[in-house]
This record gives C-alpha cells, sequence and structure tokens, in this order.
C-alpha cells in the first residue's frame, strides 16, 4: 500500500450483457494508472463503474478515502463522486459556447459569473483553443472539441480523472503538446487518473503504472517497463513490441 493517500481505491464487480468484469483498482492521488486491453474487454466499464454511472453488483469503491458504492448500500450519485470524466466522443453542450461549456464546472462550485468565465478561458488558453472560445460545439474541429473537453474536465476541480481514449481526435501536431500540457495539469493538481488508451505512446508519457484487462479481469499489472520485460498475455508482448523499449519511471 503507497504512502500516499488514494485518489481510488476498491473492487469492480459489474457485469454488462455477458461480460462480467471483475477488478481491484487501487490509483494513488497524484499518478496516472493507463488501462489497456483487447477490444470488449470490459475497459470503458471499468470507468463508467468508477464514474457511477454503472452500479456495482459488488465489491466497493472509495474515492479518497469516502466510500461512493458498496451493495447493497445506494451508491453516491455521480454529479456528488467529485470525478472529471473525457470520453473519445466530447459530448459538449451543444447550446453552450466553448467558453461556456468550460465555465459550467467553476459556476456549479458556487464562482461568480465573470470569474468562471475567466478562468475559463485561462484553461482554453492552457489547451491551444483560446482563438474558439465563442463557438459552439456544432463549429468546431473535432480535436478543438476534444481539447475543450479536457479543459472543460479540469476546470470543474476534479479530485480523481477518468480518461478514455481522450487523445485519440487529436491532430498529430497538437497530439504531443495537448498530452504534455494534460501531464503538467496532473502534477500540479495532484490528482489521480485513470486513462484506457491503446496509444502505446501515450502509456508511456503519462502512465506510472498500466493495467491489463482482458475478457473482464486484470492479467498483468506494473510500469510499462516492467511489461515490456516480462509480457504475461500475447496482447501484453503485442502492445509493447509495437516500439522500442521505455525507461522506467
Amino acid at each position: 500500500m503507497s504512502a500516499r493517500p488514494m485518489a481510488i481505491e476498491g473492487a469492480v464487480r459489474v457485469r454488462r450483457g455477458s461480460l462480467a468484469i471483475d477488478v481491484d483498482i487501487a490509483v494513488p492521488a497524484g499518478q496516472t494508472l493507463a488501462v489497456i486491453g483487447p477490444n470488449g474487454a470490459g475497459k470503458s466499464s471499468l470507468l463508467l463503474a468508477i464514474a457511477g454511472s454503472l452500479a456495482l453488483a459488488e465489491g466497493s469503491l472509495a474515492i479518497e478515502g469516502r466510500v461512493v458504492d458498496a451493495p447493497p448500500a445506494p451508491p453516491v450519485p455521480p454529479e456528488q463522486r467529485g470525478v472529471g470524466m473525457v470520453f473519445s466522443d466530447p459530448l459538449l453542450f451543444p447550446h453552450l459556447t466553448a467558453l461556456e461549456n468550460v465555465a459550467v464546472g467553476p459556476r456549479a462550485h458556487g464562482a461568480p459569473r465573470a470569474q468562471a468565465q475567466h478562468d475559463a478561458r485561462a484553461w482554453l488558453e492552457r489547451f491551444g483553443v483560446g482563438a474558439v472560445a465563442g463557438l459552439r460545439p456544432g463549429a468546431l474541429s473535432s480535436g478543438e472539441a476534444q481539447r475543450v473537453a479536457l479543459a472543460r474536465a479540469l476546470a470543474a476541480g476534479p479530485r480523481l480523472l477518468l480518461l478514455d481514449e481522450p487523445l485519440a481526435a487529436l491532430d498529430v501536431a497538437v497530439h504531443d503538446s495537448v498530452r504534455a500540457e494534460l501531464a503538467r495539469c496532473v502534477r500540479e493538481r495532484g490528482i489521480g487518473v485513470v486513462i484506457v488508451t491503446h496509444a502505446r505512446a501515450d502509456v508511456a508519457a503519462l502512465a506510472d503504472e498500466v493495467l491489463v484487462i482482458e475478457s473482464g479481469r486484470a492479467t498483468q499489472r506494473g510500469t510499462l517497463a516492467a511489461l515490456e520485460a516480462d509480457p504475461a498475455t500475447a496482447f501484453v508482448r503485442r502492445f509493447t513490441l509495437e516500439q522500442p523499449p521505455s525507461v522506467d519511471r
């Protein structure tokens, strides 16, 4: 057990259709856990369970030491968990401008309108989309919308950030800079992060540890370098062979 406080800790036992998911998870505050695995392995379902959109059948989850789901007790609603989430689909509010989308979180936490918009503009600038502040989602490119979604999630001040392929829509020209900015934000705020990705480069750049899920079960966990040195399954072997070995973090 790490001496750091735990951003998220627990045992996720859920079922989606024919897939039973049985995964233990623990992420210290200020660290990033990358979740990888084949399509349909249960990665996104794990995030939905942590976020509160999918109730546990068994097990328990605690965010910063506060139990948010432990059947048969009613789960804590998603909006009360202090969790931010960004999907590959940015899910921006279509009737609001980019600035207004990002200001939603600060406003919900009681910030005056002017302060919320000031903070929102600063977040948009950090992710390189300050110029689109006055545009609605329908006028944004997919990459711009994704960066606005990242800004919106972080502007709300989450203690835990859940990311499901958050960089997949980004152009090559901005991918590295947005990834670096995301890493800086996480370090500055000391929040826990769980990121689902298929991109080995994102794992290498962002993750302190990697959790491999296959058919709803954890098959390996460790640093990317540890997985490269001793892959436990064929999937891990394929994933780690995509590029030369990483430097252990």
